[in-house]
């Protein structure tokens, strides 16, 4: 069975972007997968700096993400837009999990190797497409393959039911078949 981490960049409590995430994570539930939607104002980190990483290590926080990145085959990740890029959250927190330790066997451990499906949802026109350009970059740059297919949903404001479903059910099932290619294309890798 493929473990996949499900989250996204914010730490807001009612973001749109969690909301997205875990409608991709049912689908890759759907076809069997084992998914783990974790929330990264859990995870609270300080800016990474060098100085201070080598005074005090890797922050606990940034040690139990990458070790949570170590233990899953696959990330399913929904990325707010901020200025056309992504989140400075969620940089920061890709950032810490990509130093390296003492006890790594190589250099992005937490990243090498694994699969990712990325989308976005914001409340402009265009759904936080210009943010996916610059995180599939960076993902792409550190060892993580990304799956060809993306998904946005323009206009976040008004696309959620009382039950944090898409109203249009054919956003919503293109978000979980998002969910279920990640989880079909790592059943494959696997074998």
């Amino acid at each position: 069975m493929s473990k996949i981490l499900a989250f996204a960049g914010s730490t807001r409590k009612d973001s749109f972007n969690k909301k997205l995430v875990k409608i991709a994570a049912i689908g890759a539930e759907t076809v069997g997968a084992e998914v783990n939607f974790i929330d990264l104002a859990d995870f609270p980190m300080p800016l990474f700096d060098q100085d201070l990483e080598q005074k005090d290590g890797m922050p606990s926080h940034a040690k139990r993400f990458k070790n949570l990145l170590i233990a899953h085959d696959g990330f399913l990740i929904a990325s707010p837009e901020y200025n056309s890029a992504f989140s400075a959250v969620l940089k920061n927190t890709i950032d810490w999990a990509s130093r390296s330790e003492p006890t790594d066997e190589t250099s992005l451990i937490a990243f090498q190797g694994k699969m990712a499906g990325i989308m976005a949802t914001s409340p402009s026109a265009l759904g936080g497409m210009r943010g996916l350009v610059h995180l599939r970059l960076l993902l792409s740059n550190i060892g993580v393959t990304v799956l060809p297919q993306q998904q946005t949903i323009p206009f976040a404001l008004k696309a959620f039911d009382d039950k944090d479903a898409l109203i249009d059910t054919t956003q919503h099932q293109a978000v979980m078949n998002l969910g279920i290619k990640l989880a079909q294309t790592l059943k494959k890798l696997s074998v």
